[in-house]
């Protein structure tokens, strides 16, 4: 990448690598953006999210705190921010952050997802159940969603419909 590179392709290549597994290099691609545009509170989220792929805690940590502190409204650094408290042992200040991050989002299904984890791994299992309840109910309706928006569930009708007249053509 040029030195000239906007703030933006930065970040475009930062996830390329990150999707990638080259963490290091999104790493570093994700820096120089944060350099170009030190607001950009979804690339300080990104590369707290690959801070946290290289087993780096305290500075995955930092990230997602200024993340926070850039959007104090952005639940996805709250659940990321959850993530690292719950690898370092601090239950109870990741299930803050979970619960943070549902409230700004409550149809945020990873946030579920985690803190019904947490609540198992706690023995809060009625509390991980009826989170695991959302989850499901959330997923169905994403994908009830999606099907609409993208005319799935018509397309699939009309296929098994046009089965059915094969068949009972035959």
């Amino acid at each position: 990448m040029n030195a000239n590179a906007s703030a933006k392709e930065l970040f475009e290549t930062g996830v390329t690598e990150f999707a990638n597994a080259r963490y290091d290099r999104s790493v570093a691609n994700f820096t120089r953006a944060i350099e170009k545009d030190a607001d950009n509170a979804l690339a300080s989220v990104s590369r707290g999210a690959a801070y946290l792929k290289l087993g780096s805690l305290d500075l995955a940590r930092d990230d997602f705190d200024r993340a926070i502190k850039i959007d104090p409204e952005y639940a996805r650094a709250y659940h990321m921010r959850g993530l690292v408290s719950e690898k370092r042992g601090d239950d109870h200040t990741a299930l803050a952050d979970f619960d943070r991050a549902i409230e700004l989002n409550p149809d945020y299904g990873a946030a579920y997802y985690s803190r019904a984890a947490l609540h198992a791994k706690m023995a809060n299992t009625e509390k991980a159940q009826e989170d695991i309840e959302m989850v499901a109910h959330l997923g169905n309706r994403n994908m009830e969603s999606f099907m609409n928006e993208n005319n799935v569930w018509h397309t699939q009708q009309m296929r098994v419909e046009d089965a059915i007249e094969t068949e009972l053509q035959r």
